[in-house]
């Protein structure tokens, strides 16, 4: 089974997906570690990377179209990126969206990487402007549009564990034979 965990910085993406892949016994590629190979293969720092993405559109269409390989090739995986369900598009059998609160995803970022909550909020709602833009400008996605996502959820509603429950839940509870069919990721534009 191949399962996407998408959602915004310090939503939990990575946390889950990690459970999630050890309890399922499969592979956890996060869209980090993949663009963590590619700042490495340029012989740059991610954060190196990052800012040269800014400027070099091919950084983020490289992440993207190895993501969207992995999907089109793996059928045993958690695939997590913010983009992982629109770049996996039909090849997921599950695609999760996890959220929270601003503020709380502001406070797990600056408590994990050592700032104030009020550095990391501005950081945040800064980022996801500038990938909302670039989304839609590469590709036509909205990313806002979470009609593509079997299971949306707030994991400011429950600790980690309980998260990873809720979802085990969903996954057991899936049955390929009665599926009447995800929403079909449309109108996107890849150019890969």
């Amino acid at each position: 089974m191949l399962i996407t965990v998408s959602g915004p910085a310090g939503s939990g993406k990575s946390t889950l997906a990690a459970s999630l892949a050890g309890e399922l016994g499969v592979e956890h590629i996060s869209g980090g570690d993949v663009f963590r190979k590619v700042a490495s293969e340029r012989g740059l720092t991610p954060l190196e990377l990052n800012r040269q993405a800014e400027q070099d559109d091919s950084i983020d269409r490289d992440l993207d179209r190895r993501l969207r390989g992995i999907a089109r090739e793996r059928d045993a995986l958690v695939l997590e990126s913010r983009l992982a369900g629109w770049m996996a598009g039909d090849h997921a059998d599950l695609r999760l969206w996890l959220d929270a609160p601003l503020q709380t995803r502001a406070e797990r970022i600056a408590d994990r990487e050592e700032k104030t909550v009020e550095t990391a909020r501005a950081e945040t709602e800064a980022r996801a402007e500038s990938e909302a833009l670039r989304y839609r400008e590469y590709y036509g996605i909205d990313i806002a549009d979470l009609s593509i996502y079997d299971l949306v959820v707030n994991t400011a509603r429950w600790s980690p564990e309980g998260v990873l429950e809720l979802v085990l839940g969903g996954v057991d509870a899936y049955d390929p034979d009665g599926d009447e069919g995800p929403l079909s990721v449309t109108g996107v534009s890849y150019e890969f």
